[in-house]
């Protein structure tokens, strides 16, 4: 494999054409820099310049390994310099991950603000559910997660944001769509319910559980998503009732979202690292941690139409 240095060598040979005007311009003595561009002639069983004792010039293998190696030289440089970069928080790649409910808040405002102070980070985004985020940061295909309310994982910081309350999701036939004033979920046991999986989140799964055994009832579930997207789809579907995290309500024509009536609990949005976060994601956190502190989620519109 040829080194950077090699590469180095050849570029100041071949652009030089001079062994003696390669070596000022390398600040080294010329036997080296000779020996040196033997060796890798030799480690490339080719001629990479013809050599007289007047002239040195490019072999066609030589003219073909020029052009690679200045490729190299500018990809270890530019490599060089996102390393910099990223070390500092400039600049690099940062890979997030995040629950569905959070590309409607606060996302697309964490994302706003980061892009504006650091635009030259490189930003690449999934959807996870929650139990799926710390493997992804102990594995290092995500750098940065924001997800619900999770047990504490070894080799991971999780930042709490906010407590998110609950809202009702309804089709519009339903008997309780179109009533004003928070809705007392008791009055929803007997429909049919959309519900979670609770190995996809198990601190979301126990919020609604809880949520609906305080209102005096459990829920028959009728039909079964994975995300809280998925949820509402199933009742815009007019399939059933559901209750999400208020952050999540966006605007759909086939959903009613109803704000409830004596309801306390609530599930906490939280950003995870991992334990050595680096720069980009530490400054990810912090924007986060600032834009929820001044803002809270978007109020829920009762009659969506």
């Amino acid at each position: 494999m040829v080194e950077i240095r090699q590469a180095r060598y050849f570029v100041a040979v071949a652009e030089e054409l001079h062994f003696g005007r390669a070596a000022r311009r390398l600040q080294m003595s010329q036997p080296p820099l000779s020996q040196a561009i033997k060796q890798l002639e030799h480690q490339l069983g080719c001629e990479l310049l013809h050599r007289t004792q007047r002239s040195v010039a490019l072999s066609h293998a030589g003219a073909v390994f020029l052009s690679h190696c200045r490729a190299l030289i500018r990809q270890a440089e530019e490599a060089e310099a996102a390393a910099r970069q990223a070390a500092t928080g400039r600049g690099g790649r940062l890979s997030l991950g995040a629950v569905a409910s959070a590309f409607s808040w606060p996302l697309p405002l964490v994302l706003e603000r980061f892009h504006a102070a650091l635009p030259d980070v490189e930003i690449r985004t999934q959807e996870i559910d929650t139990h799926e985020a710390a493997r992804g940061l102990l594995d290092h295909s995500l750098d940065w997660a924001i997800v619900r309310q999770t047990a504490p994982v070894r080799g991971t910081t999780a930042t709490s944001l906010f407590a998110d309350r609950f809202v009702a999701a309804l089709p519009p036939r339903h008997p309780a769509a179109e009533a004003t004033g928070p809705l007392d979920l008791a009055d929803l046991a007997g429909s049919p319910w959309v519900w979670l999986h609770r190995h996809i989140s198990p601190d979301y799964h126990d919020a609604m559980a809880t949520l609906c055994r305080a209102a005096g009832f459990s829920p028959a579930p009728a039909h079964w998503a994975r995300s809280v997207t998925s949820q509402i789809a199933m009742v815009e579907c007019g399939l059933g009732v559901t209750v999400v995290p208020a952050a999540a309500s966006a605007p759909r024509p086939a959903v009613r979202f109803r704000p409830l009536r004596h309801v306390t609990a609530t599930i906490e949005l939280t950003a995870m690292t991992r334990s050595d976060p680096g720069a980009l994601a530490e400054r990810l956190t912090a924007i986060t941690v600032q834009l929820t502190t001044e803002r809270t989620p978007p109020p829920t519109d009762h009659h969506r139409r």
